[in-house]
Parts: C-alpha cells; structure tokens; sequence
C-alpha cells in the first residue's frame, strides 16, 4: 500500500492514489460511494483552501442571536454616540430576523424568546420603527400574552433600569465588595466561569451606580398592566436554595442603604483596575462582546471619557464584531473564532488527504505556533505554579486560553510537517503541559478553569440566563484524552482517569452529552474517536453501546441531525432533528473511529453529505449546531458546515488518522514532554 509519512510525528497516513487502490477489493456498490466520497473531498478541499487568509487564518462567522445587535444600539444610545448609519444598518438585520409570529428566537427554527424579543422591539423602536406598524403590534402583543417586562429575564430588565424602564430597586443586587471576596469564600468571582466573572465584575459597579439616562420613549405598550409595571414576585419557600438566595438578595438590598461610602467606592474603583488590568491588546475584554459591553459602561460611570484610551479601544473593538451582510445589514458576532477555526481547518484538510507539508498548512501551521500563550492569566488564580502554554478561541485573549482549544491546536499542529520541527516539539510539549495541569479532581477536563464547580453561583436571583459555572465536560475532556493519547501518553495515569471519567459519564442509551456542542450526537462524535484512539478496541461495550445509539436516530435521509430543544427536552429530542452537514460529519467521525465503516449506517451518511455538497464544494447549515450556554444561547458556527463533513470524508476515504503508528513512535511522541518535565 502507498503511503506517506508525516515527518513531525513519524505517522503514516496514506495517500489518495492508495486510498483509490483499497477500493479495488469492495464491492461496485461500496465503490460507488468511495468514488462519490473522494470527489466530495476533493471540491471540499478546494473550498476550505480558497478561505484561508492571508496570513493563515481561517475564521467563519459566528451568528448567534439579536440581542447582541439590540444592546450594541442600546450602548450606542446609553453613550450619546448613536448614528444613524449603524442605527439602520442594525435594524435591517434584526428586522429580517423577525419570524412570522412576530417573535425573534435565539436559533434557527427555534421557538419565540421573550427577553430576545423585548430586545428586539426596543431596538427598533430606537430606530424609529413605531409601536403601531405591524411587525412591531405583533411582536406587543406577543410579549404581554407572555407576561410582559415583568417576566423577562434579569439581563433584559438591567438594560431596560438604564433609561428607566425598570427600576434598579426591582432588581437583584450586586455589590462590587463582591471583589474583595478571598478564593476560599463561597460566591468570590472566582467561583464563577470566566464569561461570567468577566460580566459580573463591571455589572457590580452598574449596579452601584443606578445610573439612568432619559427614556427617548415609553413602553407602556410592553407591560401587561401599564398602572403595575413592576409587580411583586412570589418568594420560594424559605427551606429551598432559591428561598434562600431570595432572602439574601433582601438583605443585600438593607446592606445597600448602609455600606460605608469609603468602603464601597475603593471596592469600585478595585473592580475597575481589576477590568482595566484585564483589557486585551485589541481593546476588548476577553475576546467576547458582552464583557466588553459592561465594562465599558461601568467605566464610563466612574468618570472614564469617551476619549481615554481604555474606551476609545474598547469602543473600536466593538466594531470589529461587526459583520456586514451584501443587503447593508449589520450583524454582531459575540465572539470570534480564528483558533478554533483554523485548528479544525488544518485537520480537516490533513485528513483529506492534503500533504503535510502544503504551503497553506504551514502557514496556518505557522500563525497557530505565534498564538500560544507564554504568560499567565486568570487559570492561574488555582494553578499558580503551573506554566502557561494553552491556546485561546479568539484572535486577541491572553487572560483566557482554554483547554479546548489548546488539545485541537496539538491535534493540527502534529498533522503539519513544519520546516522548523523543533520550535514546534516545543509549543506542543508547553501545551500538553498545561493541558494536563488543568485537569479537574475528578479527572475530567473544562473549558477555561479547575474544579469551577461551585454549586452556589446558578442559585443567584442574578444568575438567571445561561451557565455561569464550568464544570468538566464529556466533549472537552474527550478532546484531551484524544490529544494525550495521540502524544503517545495513552498509559498515562492522568489519561486513564479521564478516560474512567469519560466512561462513566456515558448516558444510559450509548450516547454523551454534549456541552459546546449540539449535542448528544456531538458528546458522542467526541467520545468514540477519543477512547479508540486511547486503546480502547471497537468491541468495547461503551463503544457498542455508541454505535448502536448513533444508527437507531440516524433520519431516514441518511443524515444525523439534532434540535437544540434536546437540551430541555431530552427524551423527546435527543439525536432529532433535521440532518445537518456538521452533526452528520460527527456521527460518521464517531462510526468510522469505531470500525463501522464498512457498515450501511456509513455508507448512507456518506452518501447524504456527497449529494447535499454544493457545486463549490461547500455545504449549506442555517441549523444552529454550537452552544455558548445549552439552549439558552446557541452559534451558527458557519465554518462548521465545511470542517467536520470535510474531515469525515477524507477518514472515510483515507482512513483513520494515526492509525498506523507503532506503540515506539507513539511512545516517542510523549518523550519531549516527559523530558520538560523532569527538566
């Protein structure tokens, strides 16, 4: 068999030419759709090279909902820097958003949301859209059969308290002595996940301050009853968690009327050096819109102008969120996603058969070696001692490397034959070791932080939208395991025990859930090829069991599919939903780790993806399949509808990855690692 061999790792990976050969010994039918398959990989390729950046880089958009649209017009208004180019660009996309029903909803088919909708309606208004066109007599009468203001959520009626729409006194309290907090006290902002800890920080000094500019209109209209608009809410019994935390949000509010003036301006202005300490090179505050939103808000409350250079960077980097669409519409992505993008996107085209040494691979290769991250950050707080080394999500966020993110960078950067090996041995052992120092008590591995697993934070009256913890994940934690073992650390203890975690979490029906992504196809997608790459043989129970789990919810088109609603309601939607390129590509990466692939379950999700690939060699998703929160906010990643089919594809076609490496090599893999640490 013809094969070629990837100089950084010693693997052998086989060649098209081989791969064509193989098909000589299957049936016509199994040939037809190897055929079918290698000429989808082909035009895939193509496409995925033709999007590279200049400088290496792939990044797709990443649509999420419009309320990031509708509270970058409601800053711009908060600021007195409103235009109204932006103001109308911003309209047109939130009112193409509008579903027929007058609702907006947080993805793709999904239901009407509430607080998205409030939003949105404001939004508008402030674009000059009035109360009595239909669009927006809908999208009233809507929010008030549904409980009006009073029963949105708290993030919705914070924004709605700066122009005096609510009251500040109706909403949970959020004292900025909250900074002072040591790490050991229940409720510190270490305790929350870094998005959180990022928003809450800014929004202790928004809500110290109470500030409110004047309403540029009523909005009567949005409460259920005009004479009460903020009605009393029933408390929990005192004996339940959410009695509890009710109780000491009254007795903050008392707090409130008597904190020391002194002690609750130094909490403030340390809030506000703990914010400034914590502003990327870019201008924005971890890489993601919403933190940057409030601290530039808190800021301005404590006396920043517009014209300091803290704001005026922050302000500018607001605007590289910015997405204009070819009608003049103007979307804002909450976040930006070149890292992860272009990881996937070099294993993607490594899989399919793309030389190691391909210009374009070495130069992602290249840009992904200048993005390591070589100083400490927030992780620090419970690993002091640990040396940095990870990779962030973003173009620009060096206090929040994430593990998920550094285990794919090895994985891609191991796929490259790089003209300087050892500047990348390098990279990648500080990887690995960092990776594996932020490994959780139980094993298992997060996003951002060790053990941020206090019970306490989503028991909060504030903490009403979205995770704002980080627990271990079964996705994240698989992208580890895979990584380690692929390093030749397979034997490990610290692997085995998350591999032992990852087995244990497995659901009762075969499948895994799936915390960044939707959601259990992806849990599963990422499991199977990391425990098979780890050692474990294909007749494996737990892997049986996945198999057995993927082929019973494959749809009858020959695709896998699943609906966000699978997060709330899981026995109804768990693996449904219409099929999907990207939750296709996941089932067959899982099937095809788990030696299926000679199975009719393969067979038909490679033929759905061949006939559904269009004439460019891209594939079309306007289906939400990533998660920032489960269910309450998902992400259209638009690069996920060419990575993941791409990259089943070319294994389908040219085998698993690493498979042929001998247990020397893989041990061999390991040794840099082993070296630097004993160094």
């Amino acid at each position: 068999m013809t094969a070629t061999t990837d100089g950084s790792t010693g693997a052998t990976l086989p060649t098209r030419a081989a791969a064509a050969s193989d098909t000589a010994h299957t049936t016509p039918e199994a040939a037809g759709v190897q055929k079918a398959a290698a000429h989808a990989v082909r035009r895939a390729t193509d496409f995925l090279l033709s999007k590279q950046d200049a400088e290496g880089w792939w990044k797709g958009d990443l649509e999420t909902n419009v309320t990031m649209d509708a509270e970058d017009l409601l800053l711009r208004q908060f600021l007195g820097i409103a235009d109204e180019a932006t103001t109308e660009a911003a309209a047109l996309f939130i009112r193409g958003e509008q579903r027929e029903d007058g609702t907006w909803a947080t993805f793709y088919k999904g239901p009407g949301e509430l607080s998205t909708t409030i939003e949105a309606y404001v939004a508008l208004r402030l674009a000059g859209d009035s109360p009595d066109d239909p669009h927006m007599a809908k999208a009233s009468a809507w929010i008030r059969e549904q409980g009006g203001i009073a029963a949105s959520r708290v993030f919705t009626r914070i924004w709605l308290a700066l122009f005096g729409w609510w009251k500040w006194e109706d909403l949970p309290e959020l004292p900025p002595e909250l900074i002072y907090f040591p790490t050991w006290v229940p409720l510190n902002i270490y305790d929350f996940g870094c998005w959180a800890r990022q928003t809450i920080v800014p929004l202790t000094i928004v809500s110290a301050k109470r500030p409110v500019r004047p309403a540029p209109f009523p909005l009567d209209e949005l409460h259920t009853d005009p004479s009460v608009p903020n009605p009393p809410q029933p408390m929990a019994p005192v004996a339940s968690w959410d009695g509890a935390f009710q109780r000491i949000d009254k007795v903050l509010h008392a707090y409130r009327k008597v904190a020391p003036r002194r002690l609750r301006r130094a909490a403030m202005n340390t809030a506000a050096r703990w914010i400034v300490e914590r502003q990327e090179n870019d201008g924005c505050w971890g890489g993601i819109q919403p933190p940057a939103v409030y601290s530039i808000i808190a800021l301005h409350l404590l006396g920043y102008d517009l014209n300091h250079p803290v704001m005026r960077a922050g302000l500018e980097s607001l605007d590289r969120f910015a997405v204009r669409r070819e009608d003049g519409a103007r979307m804002i992505e909450a976040c930006q996603s070149p890292v992860w993008d272009t990881c996937l996107a070099t294993i993607a085209l490594a899989d399919a058969g793309v030389p190691a040494d391909h210009p374009q691979l070495v130069k992602a290769s290249d840009w992904m070696l200048g993005e390591q991250i070589v100083r400490p950050g927030d992780w620090s707080v419970r690993r002091p001692g640990l040396p940095p080394g990870g990779w962030a999500f973003e173009f620009h966020n060096d206090n929040y490397p994430d593990i998920d993110d550094t285990a794919e960078v090895v994985l891609a950067l191991r796929r490259v034959r790089h003209h300087d090996p050892e500047r990348v041995e390098k990279a990648i052992g500080r990887g690995v070791r960092w990776n594996l120092g932020m490994q959780s008590k139980n094993g298992a591995w997060g996003a951002f932080d060790v053990d941020n697993t206090s019970p306490f934070p989503n028991r909060l009256p504030f903490c009403d939208f979205g995770e704002v913890i980080d627990p271990p994940s079964a996705d994240v934690t698989a992208h580890v395991v895979e990584m380690l073992a692929v390093e030749g650390l397979s034997h490990d203890p610290r692997t085995r025990r998350g591999i032992q975690w990852l087995l244990a979490e497995q659901e009762p029906d075969g499948s895994w859930f799936g915390r960044w992504g939707v959601n259990y196809i992806y849990g599963t997608g990422s499991v199977v090829p990391a425990l098979t790459a780890a050692g474990l043989p294909g007749s494996h129970p737990a892997i049986r069991r996945a198999v057995a789990w993927l082929e019973s919810v494959q749809n009858d088109d020959g695709g896998w599919g699943e609906d966000l609603r699978s997060y709330k309601y899981v026995k109804e939607w768990s693996g449904k939903g219409a099929s999907t390129a990207s939750q296709t590509g996941w089932a067959l990466m899982a099937l095809l780790a788990a030696g299926e692939k000679e199975s009719k379950a393969v067979e038909r999700g490679v033929e759905w993806l061949a006939a559904t690939q269009r004439e460019d060699g891209s594939w079309d998703e306007p289906y939400f399949t990533g998660t920032g929160f489960p269910w309450d906010f998902s992400i259209n990643y638009h690069l996920y509808r060419q990575v993941f089919p791409l990259t089943a594809l070319g294994r389908y076609v040219h085998g698993e990855p690493f498979a042929d490496r001998s247990a020397a090599e893989k041990e061999a893999a390991g040794q840099p690692l082993a070296e630097a640490q004993g160094s």
